[in-house]
């Protein structure tokens, strides 16, 4: 924006400075001509108009100047507004790319989530209410987790490793008595790799 602005406040600095060269321009030429006619016939003004004729030339002379100083600088706001402008068309681009891709991850989680209510909603028919209704329980407790694999003596949910005392006891308890971890209170699912 402040760049642009530059761009187009220098724009109008560069036509009213080709406008003040052209009315001296133009004052010059007019002068010429009457010198240049006869019409003038006093020494005196003949004398003054020359002079002026030389004044106007000199000023034309620095107000050319002034205008080429002030194409450069337009010139260089241009550019800069060029590169400006490619910058944000770059970061724009950056930004629609990256939403396209949050929304496809977005609908994607979205896909999976409902995969794995429905899958939850199966398997969850199948477990006894008050096993189900401790899990919930154990699962807003421990931040999402209620149940952990029992790996190698170990509870995967608080990476403990079970005191042989606890090992002994899940060791002894039925395939089916729902044993929990001493550490993090989490229901611990065995497996052949549990070390038991």
């Amino acid at each position: 924006m402040a760049a642009q602005t530059e761009e187009s406040d220098t724009a109008r600095e560069q036509t009213k400075a080709e406008q003040d060269v052209d009315q001296v321009r133009q004052r010059a030429t007019r002068d010429q001509q009457r010198l240049d006619s006869g019409a003038v016939t006093s020494p005196k003004d003949l004398e003054n108009l020359q002079r002026e004729i030389t004044s106007l030339a000199k000023r034309q002379g620095d107000l050319e100047d002034i205008v080429l100083e002030v194409m450069e600088r337009l010139e260089s706001a241009q550019e800069r507004v060029a590169e400006l402008t490619g910058r944000v068309s770059s970061v724009q681009a950056k930004i629609e790319d990256a939403t396209a891709r949050r929304d496809a991850a977005l609908e994607s989680l979205d896909g999976e989530i409902a995969s794995v209510t429905k899958e939850r909603e199966v398997i969850s028919a199948t477990v006894p209410a008050d096993l189900l209704k401790l899990y919930d329980k154990l699962r807003e407790q421990q931040g999402g987790i209620g149940a952990a694999k029992l790996y190698q003596r170990t509870c995967q949910g608080c990476r403990q490793e079970l005191a042989i005392t606890d090992i002994n006891e899940i060791r002894a308890a039925a395939p089916d008595t729902v044993v929990r971890c001493e550490n993090c209170r989490r229901i611990l699912v065995r497996t052949s790799e549990s070390g038991l």
